[in-house]
Parts: structure tokens; sequence; C-alpha cells
């Protein structure tokens, strides 16, 4: 099992995932594990998956501690999977298995134990990780073309409290001055299809932001919550 301390999901990239990981029988395994399908799409990767046990967030602020995530993804910035981890990896989905049953990012898999089996026994990497051809075979037998026909054929029928959602309809996006969450963008006011405006002298402008080295966007706009004390408050 994955120690306590640790914060395991599963958010594939799209539905049939679930059904060949069913299919191969590896889903409950998982389950036991930690790695429960939360969702789908860009969630765990954007940190919308749950907040950390309250006495790891203590202790990492309290003791400024360099916290770790280990990420199946293509982002490894800061505070990306979670605001308070300052150091993020990217591993192929077995090996972010293999980290969290370790518990740790700090181990050599060449000689270090990934955990220890029923009888107390040292278990390695090696002893867990499949050959090439078990990987094939499952794949084989398990990933179908059926199963992503299945699965999209009711795309847009299959969510039904989306499909009643009132939506303007037309060519055109339908901007209200209302809207908390998207805007018009205040450089398209007045612009002209045919002719381009003139240049126009800038102002009494002055500095938005002046950031420090190693800011990134997830710093300035986190797709997760926005801490208090992070450089986007």
């Amino acid at each position: 099992m994955t120690p306590e301390y640790l914060k395991t999901s599963l958010s594939p990239g799209s539905g049939v995932v679930t059904s060949y990981m069913d299919s191969a029988g590896v889903t409950e395994p998982l389950n036991k594990l930690g790695f429960t399908t939360a969702g789908y799409g860009c969630m765990t990767c954007i940190g919308n998956s749950g907040e950390l046990p309250d006495e790891v967030t203590n202790a990492i602020n309290e003791l400024d501690l360099v916290a770790s995530a280990v990420l199946s993804g293509n982002r490894n910035f800061e505070g990306r999977v979670h605001p308070l981890t300052r150091a993020n990896y990217l591993a192929s989905p077995p090996l972010v298995v293999a980290y969290a049953l370790a518990g740790t990012v700090d181990i050599d898999f060449e000689v270090d134990p990934v955990g220890k089996d029923s009888e107390g026994n040292d278990v390695f990497l090696k002893d867990l990780w499949p050959s090439r051809s078990d990987v094939e075979k499952v794949v084989a037998e398990n990933v179908t073309p059926k199963m992503f026909k299945d699965f999209y054929s009711n795309t847009l029928t299959r969510n039904q409290r989306w499909n009643k959602l009132e939506a303007p309809t037309g060519n055109l996006f339908t901007w209200t001055e209302d809207s908390t969450y998207i805007h018009l963008p205040p450089f398209f006011a007045g612009m002209t299809k045919e002719v381009p405006q003139a240049m126009t002298p800038i102002k009494d402008a002055y500095c938005l932001l002046n950031l420090p080295d190693s800011i990134t966007t997830d710093h300035i706009s986190p797709a997760g919550n926005i801490s208090k004390t992070s450089a986007a408050a």
C-alpha cells in the first residue's frame, strides 16, 4: 500500500482508458493503491485533484518543506500539480505508481527496494516491471477499436445535464458584461477589419507585474485554488 501522507489520483485523458483498464483487470488493484479514477482530462495535471491531508499541508507550511509530485503528464512547473509542491517530476504511469509505493522520490530503483511483500521480503522495481511481450499481449487483448467506437459514438448525447443547458447560437461568441470568467479583450474594442488604426502614444503607463525569477504562468494564473500568499493573489 502507499503511505498515508501521499496524495494519489488518476484522471485519464479519455473514458476509453477506463474501458480497457477494466478489461485488463487493473482497475481494482489501482483502486486499492489509491489510484481511483476521479475524473478525465486535464484535472490532476492542473491541480484539480483535491487537497492534501491537513497534517501534510501544515508540515509543509510550518517547516518550509520542498514537497514533490510525480506526474504522468506534460507539465512539471512548480505548483502545477498542487500549489504546495515545489519539486515536480514527469514519469510514465507505471513509474508514478512505483514512486507512490516507495513513498519518496529520493530512491534509486536499481538498488533500493520499492517496498516489502507480505512476508517482509524486499521487493524491487525489477520484480514488478512487466516485460515488453507481457504489455503487448495485454494491449492486443484489451485495447480494441470497438471500445473507441462505442465510447465516442454517443459523445453528443451522453451527458443530458450538459445538453439541457441553455446556450446562445450563432457564428460569433455572445459577450456578456457580467461574466466573472471571460470578457471581451479591451484591445479588440473599436478594431476595424479594413484599415488598421494608427499607433497612438502610450502615456502614464505603469508596471502591472514585477516578478522575480522562476515565476511561471501557473503562479500568475493557476487553474486550481489561489493561495492568499501566492504571486497570483
